[in-house]
């Protein structure tokens, strides 16, 4: 009985301590969830041949990609541009330049990969306006490209980016005479802050965007359609489907977007080694509105209403989604079982190979083939 008393007492401590553990874990792992880390590097510079005007890249599966891309980099330069693939073996790839760099010219070894390719507006050289939106949140930086149309595009960033992820679709969108309004949202680091700096995965932030409806509405829109990048689509579905404005949304283009987090955050933490229960106990957490604090978010997350596969009855106009089948962040899944549920608005075309948001860099002319074919099969081209 004694050594029994005496197993007992070293073993409720050890219970409780790993309690604590895998309690402080789950918290952890939610927290990343709701408030994601800076940009980090992701790739390495190995080498630039200014004469040459190449640069030599860690090879990775984003850095092997065809197209063009652009490159965050510390030193002279802060971003460059990529063009194509030039050589690659085992371990590194080399691409051409498309940002004349000088001789002499610092740059740091660690740099992060992007599809971004245009990082300010003036690049894409056409005619815009800084604007601000007035929404829930506070003033809300936009930029504001004319066009001929009274159908105007709402653009939505991504998580853990800005507005900049939007600019690749501007030209073509302009091109067939759409105004685009491209805008931020709360806590994305440009837009107001709300009290706790965390995202609510678009349970929130979807009021910004629909503050930006009513801007554009005041401003001679007639109706509108919001096109939402990874979190972005899902910020446009809840906009979509909650908006009072909802009756001027005639449209939503989703490009490589989060349709279920369920989905997404599963196959996140497998990618990263996280093994069962631990992504759905952190789900959980973030579910309940104490512990969604205690991780970092300010409300709980309805993954419920978030979940847009299970709510597809309630989306009510054309939808084109352009998702690859090999995203490698956001699976292409639950955009899959949308267009299965609501093959009488979804138009899905078939990608592959181009990673998450990286849809034009790799196949620019197919994306916006697909852009434009389905605008003017709506109606909504101007230029039709």
């Amino acid at each position: 009985m004694k050594s029994l008393r005496h197993a007992v007492a070293l073993l409720v401590p050890a219970l409780l301590a790993l309690g604590a553990a895998l309690t402080l874990l789950v918290f952890s792992v939610a927290r990343r969830v709701v408030v994601p880390a800076k940009r980090g590097a992701d790739a390495e510079i190995i080498a630039v041949d200014t004469g040459a005007q190449t640069i030599e890249l860690s090879r990775t599966p984003d850095t092997e990609l065809p197209g063009r891309y652009g490159l965050f980099t510390s030193g002279t330069y802060g971003y460059v541009k990529l063009g194509a693939v030039l050589s690659a073996d085992a371990t590194t790839v080399r691409r051409k330049l498309l940002t004349q760099i000088e001789p002499g010219a610092r740059i740091d070894r660690h740099a992060a990969f992007s599809g971004w390719y245009y990082a300010t507006p003036s690049e894409l050289h056409l005619r815009w306006e800084n604007v601000l939106i007035g929404s829930p949140a506070g003033p809300c930086p936009a930029w504001f490209f004319p066009g001929d149309s009274t159908t105007w595009v709402i653009q939505v960033h991504g998580r853990g980016v800005t507005r900049a992820e939007c600019l690749r679709a501007v030209p073509v969108l302009h091109g067939e005479g759409l105004p685009n309004l491209v805008v931020s949202y709360r806590n994305d680091g440009e837009a107001p802050r709300s009290r706790g700096g965390a995202y609510a995965l678009g349970a929130s932030e979807w009021r910004d965007v629909d503050a930006a409806v009513s801007y554009a509405l005041r401003h001679g829109a007639e109706r509108v359609i919001l096109m939402g990048w990874s979190m972005g689509g899902a910020v446009a579905l809840q906009t979509a489907v909650n908006s009072g404005n909802r009756d001027r949304i005639a449209g939503l283009i989703l490009e490589s977007p989060v349709i279920d987090w369920r989905t997404v955050l599963r196959f996140q933490a497998r990618e990263a080694g996280m093994h069962a229960p631990l992504p759905d106990l952190a789900m959980g957490a973030l579910s309940v509105p104490l512990t969604a604090r205690l991780s970092g978010a300010e409300d709980a997350i309805p993954f419920d209403r978030l979940d847009m596969v299970a709510r597809a009855e309630e989306l009510a106009v054309p939808i084109l989604i352009l998702h690859s089948d090999d995203d490698g962040f956001v699976p292409a899944d639950a955009s899959h079982a949308l267009q299965e549920a609501r093959p009488d608005i979804v138009t899905m075309p078939r990608f592959s190979v181009a990673r998450h948001t990286k849809l034009w860099n790799y196949d620019q002319a197919g994306w916006s083939d697909a852009i434009t074919g389905w605008l003017r099969a709506q109606g909504f081209s101007a230029s039709a």
